[in-house]
């Protein structure tokens, strides 16, 4: 398993290596040593998660209250799309930032999303799948998302693809919005979480 650290702090990629043969093909998107020994901690599992997408359909950019928030380790078993991750994090180095990676159904790449940051993706081809790990269950009520057509941010929407979007997406604030009422993640609120989670191996 290959790792590759993003632009955007505590997250990262994965590639896997893929097996094909005659009856076909056989990839370990996830694997645990690799994660464990790339955060410091194993990655809980709460909650699996599947969503299947138009081409175009943008859902995000969601994140969740820290602590204990929700850390996403995502791939994606068909179709193709663009995972991009977004620092949320008050007080981080790589606050506003974005990095994205194309995830698909030839390579199986991962990417690994931890609590505090926010997520989204847009569906590249029609019928595109996304499995997520996730650290917590769902929790409505500490669960929030930015605009991702926020023009500061800038995400690198293709073009000529009309985006399409939940109610809830579309009306969600932008990141200025979300900061100015008190909404994102303190960055280190966040270490400390990370640095319990490690404790936790000792």
């Amino acid at each position: 398993m290959q790792v590759r650290e993003l632009a955007v702090l505590d997250a990262y990629e994965f590639s896997p290596p893929k097996f094909p043969d005659h009856r076909g093909l056989f990839v370990a998107p996830f694997q645990e040593q690799a994660v464990t020994e790339t955060l410091g901690h194993r990655l809980r599992l709460g909650q699996t998660n599947h969503s299947v997408s138009r081409r175009g359909t943008i859902r995000g950019v969601h994140f969740a209250d820290t602590p204990p928030g929700q850390a996403k380790y995502v791939y994606c078993p068909r179709g193709a799309l663009l995972d991009v991750i977004v620092d949320l994090r008050v007080g981080s180095p790589t606050f506003g930032k974005w990095d994205a990676v194309r995830l698909d159904s030839q390579d199986f790449h991962a990417v690994y999303v931890a609590e505090g940051l926010g997520h989204a993706f847009v569906a590249l081809e029609e019928d595109t799948a996304m499995s997520y790990l996730c650290s917590t269950g769902y929790n409505p009520g500490a669960e929030h998302g930015i605009t991702p057509l926020d023009p500061e941010l800038d995400l690198p929407w293709p073009d000529g693809v009309p985006p399409i979007l939940s109610e809830k997406d579309t009306a969600a604030p932008t990141l200025a919005q979300a900061l100015e009422s008190g909404l994102l993640p303190d960055y280190n609120a966040c270490l400390a979480h990370y640095k319990a989670l490690r404790d936790e191996l000792t």
